[in-house]
């Protein structure tokens, strides 16, 4: 009887690590989500500001497409000559992991 509850409570705290990894894992992978979203989403904008690829809309109407292809949300857009700087949000479990990324040409010394 001793026996059935000591590996009853060692299966239980195995269930509950695995969870808790898998929790964490999931939140890597979001955060590493919006990582390239935001990358991929200041890129875009970067180019269609600089005229390196010609679109109809706006360079943030740009980056909010890119951002959603990756299942992101642009939060934030900002364009400064050729710079784009943008903010994106992924969700996971109901937490928000939040990036930022900035594209443009090389700054000159």
């Amino acid at each position: 009887m001793a026996g059935s509850a000591l590996a009853a409570g060692v299966l239980s705290v195995a269930a509950m690590l695995s969870l808790g990894l898998a929790a964490i894992g999931g939140a890597a992978v979001t955060a590493q989500r919006a990582a390239g979203a935001a990358d991929a989403a200041a890129l875009a904008a970067a180019d269609a500001a600089s005229g390196a690829v010609i679109v109809e809309e706006g360079p943030c109407d740009v980056a909010a497409r890119v951002a959603a292809a990756s299942r992101a949300t642009l939060v934030e857009c900002a364009i400064d000559g050729f710079v784009a700087t943008v903010q994106v949000q992924a969700a996971y479990a109901g937490l928000a992991a939040v990036s930022r990324a900035r594209a443009g040409p090389p700054e000159r010394n």
